[in-house]
């Protein structure tokens, strides 16, 4: 009997333990989001609505709607929901000109995605199971609510302006079966099993259907999955389509171009984006890295916007003809009434829905728009072959510089493009090869003018097939349109990744906690929602639960008042090694600009000794001590002593003396500045958002400025501006603040003769400590002279941050004589050499010494010298 109960005790615990992994296995099936959900949730998944899926009304069809003219089945895998198939939902998929879903498997789910799980379907390779069945799902629900039907991949990019043109110019009632036409390389051609006549669209690029061939082909899915040759996804639906619709893949010279595959494989579209395969293609594929995909979306938009400001402008153009031949004043086009009362332009400058200036948008096409006054006036042409030839200029051959090569190429895309934008229907394509030469010319108030001299090539692929070189005369103008203004907060909230920000346990998990990151663009109504409250309120709603916002972005709060950009204090870091005199001279300036006014500015000198001037280093502290005692104003000194100098280290000693919130400027001694620099470097600085990078002006030798070789030729009188007093009020009618009589006492005039703007120096800086910090600050193993600024400016360029670069007329850099240590690295001392030698002269000083001095242009032979 005890033997008998424990073999029943055996089997009931075999049963019992089988029951219950097999309750388990239904319930605590895994999900795509990696964690195990309890019953009944995971193992009862509700498919939605097929129609609510995409976002499709019920009452919604072909003839009624203008977002049925194409449906779009992406397959994907559930490995790529959150990261290719999210971002194709998030860029091409909102411009579509109609519907799209992601096809996956069956264990598949993706909250805020249109995804379709098929049944019994996983994500193996190749995808036969999921193409087939995609397509039969796409009959089923969809089949009579839209034109076309398209298979596509999770790594091309579609654009949808561009397949809407496309597809309309094409009949779905007959059956079409379109994509690039493949026949497989030599090697595997037999291994396909296709006639000699016989194609299959390649799957990459995309392959579009028509209604009838998708009616045609959808009922014999499941033989053709029967009936497989060989493994490839796309050979086998180009059978089934050839088999039951009767019609093979478009044998067309276009789709190499429209559906555009590159072979680069992981590195493709990576690069430059201005070529005339990506701007001609309505599909790119393949793009695997899913953040291209984003950068790719951002070009075509930008793209899409400059065709839309083309357009604008015609428009422009054709009203201010009409009223032209309507004997409308030009002055009274703006406040022109139509029949019916209906104004011409009714927004007016400064209201929303303002179309610009007619007068200046609609000038008409004219070469000779520009009328000079005076000889002076004439803006003559460049010529452009090889090289480019300017009267204009003090080198009047030179190579084509970066910009103008790049402006060129970028003008004769859009010609090229507008050639062949009729190619498709005429059967011909038109090729650039080259520009034998070419004029322009560069009016600052009305544009780009350009003379081309094109040489082309002609292709006909359609009837009798030739090629043949053409030349063409391109006459054209790039027309400047109204000054735009952006407003931008001088001030942003800090990102979440930063370490204040999460160090904060309350407002902001909240903040966090209430933002649902897997809902839609259209379902979030977090707390950026502009579209639904001003900005006012949306601020007030979301960024006021940030507790650490600049002042400037908070209203309604006594707490903290708003203040003026203006009131921000600013931190000079000044690197000191000898030099008392030059100092002197710029405590003197700081004198003028902020001891003697109410500016929030602190000094932060890091002085060094010189060993070769010792005095200099007790000369300046004295100097300081006796500013601070004067006027009650902190100067505030770090001693380094004779440590060996870095320009790197220094500004980081003096970055320790600021807080982390603390705006501070770089500067140097030889610097001169006035009240504009300090309200441009606070304007130009934004915390968390943009650094300031001036282009300052820095002075030609004044011995070479005046001296008489350098000015003029022998025999020849020299004449000098001696209007010292240029600055100063001289009538009751001109008289001047303290502010702007020291503003003009420390300007200089701006000419070219004088100096030049220094584009690549790096070493005045404006920046908040935090982001200095942020971006790891600067490289200490740099000694001695420069290369640390560049190697900054390098980091802040591949960071978050935006750089702001522009010419600073109000930072004067003095000329000092600059000597090179033969010590230093060699690119440091290379560096060292070409700044030494831009700051000596212009071109013009050197033309006009050389030809003072021939013996230095042709310098003669010593006897005896080989």
């Amino acid at each position: 009997m005890p033997r008998r109960s424990k073999w029943m005790h055996l089997a009931a615990g075999v049963v019992a333990g089988v029951t219950l992994g097999m309750f388990f296995k239904l319930c605590l099936r895994s999900s795509s989001r990696t964690s195990l959900e309890t019953c009944p949730v995971a193992s009862k998944y509700v498919a939605p609505d097929p129609l609510a899926l995409i976002g499709l009304g019920p009452d919604e069809t072909v003839q009624n709607s203008n977002r049925t003219l194409v449906f779009v089945g992406v397959m994907t895998a559930e490995q790529y929901l959150g990261s290719r198939a999210k971002a194709v939902y998030d860029t091409w998929a909102q411009d579509l000109p109609g519907r799209l879903a992601f096809f996956s498997s069956e264990v598949s789910r993706a909250p805020g995605l249109p995804l379709v799980p098929l049944k019994n379907v996983d994500d193996s390779y190749p995808p036969q199971k999921k193409s087939f069945l995609m397509i039969l799902y796409m009959y089923e629900k969809y089949g009579d609510r839209f034109e076309w039907f398209m298979r596509a991949d999770d790594d091309v990019y579609v654009r949808g302006d561009k397949l809407e043109e496309f597809l309309r110019s094409v009949d779905s009632r007959k059956p079409q079966f379109i994509g690039q036409a493949g026949r497989g390389t030599n090697a595997e051609r037999d291994a396909l099993a296709l006639d000699y006549n016989e194609n299959f669209c390649m799957g990459g690029p995309g392959v579009l259907f028509s209604r009838e061939t998708l009616r045609r082909v959808a009922p014999h899915v499941k033989y053709c999955l029967k009936h497989l040759y060989t493994t490839h996804e796309d050979v086998e639906l180009g059978r089934c389509v050839a088999k039951f619709a009767g019609v093979s893949c478009t044998w067309s010279y276009d789709m190499q171009m429209i559906l555009h595959h590159n072979s680069s494989g992981e590195a493709a579209y990576t690069g430059r984006l201005k070529k005339r395969e990506v701007h001609r293609a309505i599909t790119l594929h393949p793009v695997k890295d899913h953040r291209q995909m984003y950068r790719l979306h951002s070009y075509f938009k930008n793209l899409r916007i400059q065709e839309l400001r083309e357009r604008s402008v015609d428009l422009h153009r054709d009203i201010a003809a009409s009223m032209r031949e309507l004997s409308v004043p030009e002055d009274e086009v703006e406040d022109y009434v139509l029949p019916g009362d209906v104004p011409l332009f009714p927004a007016k400058l400064g209201e929303r829905g303002y179309l610009g200036n007619n007068k200046i948008l609609g000038a008409p096409l004219d070469m000779n728009r520009y009328k000079p006054s005076t000889l002076d006036d004439i803006v003559p042409f460049d010529f452009i072959s090889k090289s480019i030839y300017s009267v204009s200029h003090n080198n009047p051959k030179r190579r084509i510089e970066s910009p103008l090569k790049e402006a060129l190429d970028d003008v004769i895309r859009e010609v090229m493009e507008i050639i062949n934008a009729p190619s498709r229907q005429r059967g011909r394509i038109i090729d650039f090869n080259e520009l034998l030469y070419g004029y322009t010319r560069l009016q600052p108030l009305h544009g780009v003018d350009h003379i081309l001299d094109l040489l082309l090539k002609y292709r006909r692929y359609r009837g009798r097939k030739m090629t043949a070189a053409v030349r063409r005369h391109a006459y054209l103008q790039q027309s400047f349109t109204g000054m735009e203004i952006r407003e931008l907060p001088m001030g942003e909230p800090p990102p979440f990744e930063d370490p204040e920000v999460l160090g904060k346990e309350g407002d902001v998990k909240e903040l966090i906690k209430d933002y649902d990151f897997d809902e839609t663009s259209q379902q979030q109504t977090g707390f950026l929602d502009f579209g639904k409250l001003g900005v006012k309120e949306a601020l007030e709603s979301g960024l006021m639960k940030l507790q650490n916002l600049p002042n400037v972005l908070k209203w309604g709060n006594e707490e903290f008042a708003e203040y003026t950009v203006y009131d921000r204090r600013i931190y000079f870091i000044l690197p000191l090694l000898g030099r008392q005199e030059t100092f002197s001279r710029f405590m003197k300036n700081y004198e003028e600009i902020v001891l003697k006014s109410n500016e929030v500015v602190t000094l932060i000198v890091v002085l060094y000794l010189d060993g070769k001037n010792p005095l200099d280093y007790r000369n300046s502290e004295s100097l300081i001590n006796y500013y601070t005692e004067t006027y009650g104003k902190e100067i505030k000194v770090v001693n380094m002593g004779s440590t060996t100098f870095s320009r790197g280290a220094a500004l980081t000693e003096g970055l320790k003396m600021c807080s982390s919130d603390d705006l501070v400027f770089f500067i140097d001694v030889d610097m001169m500045f006035n009240f504009i620099t300090l309200r441009r470097i606070r304007i130009n600085t934004i915390k968390y958002n943009q650094v300031y990078f001036p282009i300052v002006f820095s002075e030609y030798n004044p011995d070479v400025v005046n001296g008489e070789d350098y000015n003029k030729f022998k025999d020849e009188p020299l004449v000098i501006n001696t209007n010292l007093g240029k600055y100063v009020a001289n009538s009751d009618d001109d008289v001047k603040s303290d502010r702007e009589i020291a503003n003009l006492k420390y300007s200089k005039e701006i000419n070219d003769d004088y100096g030049y703007f220094r584009q690549y120096g790096f070493g005045i800086l404006g920046i908040y400590k935090r982001d200095f910090e942020m971006v790891g600050g600067f490289d200490l193993s740099i000694k001695g002279w420069g290369l640390e600024d560049v190697q900054l400016f390098e980091t802040l360029i591949k960071s978050n941050l935006t750089v702001y670069r522009a010419p600073d007329d109000s930072l004067v850099h003095i000329f000092h004589s600059v000597d090179c240590d033969k010590s230093l690295e060699k690119s440091q001392f290379i560096m060292c050499l070409g700044t030494k030698a831009s700051t000596y002269g212009s071109e013009k000083h050197m033309i006009y010494y050389m030809l003072n001095h021939p013996e230095v242009l042709w310098p003669q032979e010593e006897k005896g010298a080989s």
